[in-house]
């Protein structure tokens, strides 16, 4: 039996920029995405916690090092800048794989960089 489970997490990032005029998809600073176990083209959940949104979107990757946290298309009117989010991605594993699988957990500072 396979179940889905968290694989990785980006938590309390902040919205750093909404473009409604791009095709769908949240631009992720690379280095984010590398700490989490992250690719380009991943499906991501994102949960805002300033106003109780949830939604499924992919990853484009952001420029390194530039806190870039971007939600484009029709997911930036689920967002404003300055909203707080978590972005969790899921795998799928066996039972037993699951139980001791450990997912990647990020905790970026205010502007969504690395702490030291």
């Amino acid at each position: 039996m396979l179940i889905e489970v968290l694989k990785s997490k980006l938590h309390c990032v902040r919205v750093t920029e909404a473009n409604l005029n791009y095709m769908g998809s949240i631009t992720i600073d690379e280095e984010l995405m590398d700490a989490a176990g992250l690719i380009a083209g991943e499906k991501v959940q994102i949960v805002n916690n300033n106003n109780g949104e949830r939604f499924d979107t992919y990853i484009i990757k952001g420029p390194r090092h530039s806190g870039c946290i971007c939600l484009n298309g029709a997911a930036a009117r689920k967002v404003q800048v300055g909203d707080v989010c978590i972005i969790m991605a899921y795998a799928l594993m066996d039972f037993e794989e699951a139980k001791a699988f450990s997912p990647k957990v990020v905790f970026p500072d205010e502007h969504n960089h690395l702490p030291e």
